[in-house]
């Protein structure tokens, strides 16, 4: 496979079905992203294989992020469809995933009553930086629903409850390593974690 086509080389692109678009269309800055918070799943994937500690911790959900990436894919192979023209890969079995993971996790982590700051060790500060760059997917998807472009519906409710789960993850690394969390000291009001419907 040729690697270079120099097509993009006008600042083009192509959706699929042959559609011609600038690289700043609001779908090609949607699926850039989801390019962008695959990549960075994949060099926590890589530090947590690499590291036998971290393997043996949180081996598990090396594997959920495996898995993750395969759905991020899906995702973003939606949104550069457009206009329907084929079906769409993301189905709702991936956010009742994302779901069911988080009901396992979020019963094991302690009551929180103050705001979290993203800290504590690497690898959960890491996490908290997936769920911020899917949030920032999620505005992207957001963008082209806003534009008038059609996307699956799923896929967005799947990037909103991505983000939540990166958050319960990011607590959960620092519980399994022992780490207490940095939380915000002017927090007054009772914080819970709850999924964005």
């Amino acid at each position: 496979m040729k690697i270079y086509t120099k097509y993009g080389d006008e600042g083009f692109t192509r959706l699929y079905g042959g559609q011609r678009v600038s690289k700043t269309h609001v779908r090609v800055e949607a699926y850039g992203t989801m390019d962008e918070v695959c990549s960075l799943l994949g060099v926590i994937i890589a530090e947590i294989r690499e590291d036998e500690k971290l393997n043996d911790v949180l081996g598990k959900i090396r594997e959920e992020c495996e898995n993750i990436q395969q759905q991020l894919f899906d995702c973003g192979s939606d949104l550069a469809t457009p206009d329907g023209l084929r079906e769409y890969k993301q189905t709702i079995d991936d956010v009742k995933w994302l779901e069911e993971r988080m009901d396992e996790y979020i019963p094991q982590l302690p009551k929180l009553e103050c705001f979290v700051i993203p800290g504590g060790s690497r690898m959960s500060s890491m996490f908290h930086l997936m769920r911020t760059s899917t949030r920032s997917l999620e505005r992207k998807m957001i963008a082209v629903i806003e534009a008038g472009e059609d996307v699956n519906k799923i896929g967005l409710q799947y990037i909103n409850r991505l983000s939540d789960y990166f958050f319960v993850i990011a607590c959960l690394v620092n519980l399994k390593l022992g780490i207490n969390e940095t939380v915000y000291k002017k927090s007054k009001k009772i914080f819970k974690v709850k999924n964005e419907k």
